[in-house]
């Protein structure tokens, strides 16, 4: 994630609302992925003080009373919702309570998500219908949500965090920190946190976008195993038996031996992680600029040394490794091939 100037010359970071040095009104541009200095122009019409020429903007629906988005809309665009808030498609019951703390927290995880896609150049396109599997959708949704308002589809006493045909559903109890680290444990895994489950989906989601029928499913299939395995069968086998023996020779995680698709997302996730990482360290002086234009070796190279500096600078104030993975060479083979895909897919919206 990079950091922004306003017009006065402060610095500013991806989730300001205001100016701390101006005082001015912040919002966030997804067309050219900036965070804008604004200055009033009638009722709700903003001019964008930086970048320049980008003519006046809106808040988002979600922003205001809701507190739920900073994102931005042209004024001549008919949505009354960003980019990001058109992706959803069921949030929780706002009226219950604690519901609107663990929403926000999602939406700010969303966004981040959604940034990392824009940045990457891939198709972000809203969902249309339940039958638009091109389409992208998120669903937020709570066990034994009472009144909360869905459809038949998310009718359930417990909701999976998971993907299918385009809509990717979260509990919103993995915003919560103490439920989500109770079921780390339980599953013993060795990192779980809210943007690791949207950069995970997502990469379910983009290999039916991108793989599925493309000119690279051959290669992907002969690295990370063919697909076309059971996979509820795998599940089974992968909760019940565990993950074999010998998976860190060949896989970023436990979870990512359980079947090629999960070994996918997880390869995915991490790609995310990296070059999201990788870019924040850019923009706060810890790596050069030439760190992001290198080959993919390149930037594993220097992600691994700055992986075990952050992992040594928390142990130091006693806190777990935020990185707790070993990048072997066939996973590094793996991460090839998620960004070839990723470049090889470059879009513009």
């Amino acid at each position: 994630m990079k950091t922004f100037r306003c017009v006065c010359g402060n610095r500013l970071y991806f989730e300001n609302t205001d100016c701390l040095q101006c005082g001015r009104k912040l919002g966030f541009l997804p067309g050219p992925l900036a965070l804008a200095a604004l200055e009033p122009a009638g009722k709700d019409r903003w001019t964008v003080l930086t970048p320049p020429d980008q003519g006046p903007h809106r808040f988002c629906r979600n922003s205001g009373d809701l507190d739920g988005c900073n994102w931005m809309i042209p004024v001549d665009e008919p949505e009354p919702y960003c980019l990001a808030c058109r992706l959803n498609q069921v949030i929780p019951n706002l009226s219950k309570p604690g519901n609107r703390s663990l929403w926000i927290r999602i939406e700010k995880r969303k966004r981040r998500l959604v940034y990392d896609l824009r940045r990457l150049a891939l198709p972000v396109i809203p969902k249309r219908s339940p039958e638009d599997e091109a389409g992208l959708a998120f669903a937020f949704l709570e066990d034994d949500p009472g009144e909360l308002e869905f459809s038949d589809a998310h009718q359930s006493n417990h909701i999976l965090t998971g993907h299918a045909h385009g809509l990717i559903t979260i509990n919103i109890a993995e915003a919560d920190d103490l439920e989500r680290e109770r079921r780390r444990h339980e599953l013993n895994e060795q990192q779980r946190t809210l943007l690791g489950h949207f950069r995970h989906e997502s990469g379910h989601y983009y290999w039916d976008r991108l793989v599925a029928g493309g000119p690279l499913q051959d290669r992907i299939r002969a690295v990370f195993g063919d697909e076309r395995e059971d996979y509820g069968e795998a599940l089974s086998r992968y909760y019940r038996d565990g993950p074999r023996p010998d998976w860190q020779d060949g896989h970023v995680s436990a979870y990512a031996s359980a079947h090629p698709w999960e070994d996918w997302a997880e390869c995915w996730a991490h790609w995310l992680q990296i070059t999201d990482t990788l870019e924040t360290s850019v923009a706060i002086g810890l790596a050069a600029a030439e760190v992001l234009d290198g080959d993919v070796d390149e930037r594993i190279s220097h992600w691994v040394d700055l992986a075990l500096k952050i992992n040594l600078i928390n142990r130091s104030l006693d806190q777990p490794d935020p990185y707790p993975f070993v990048l072997t060479t066939p996973v590094i083979d793996k991460l090839r091939l998620v960004e070839e895909v990723i470049r090889n897919s470059a879009f513009s919206p």
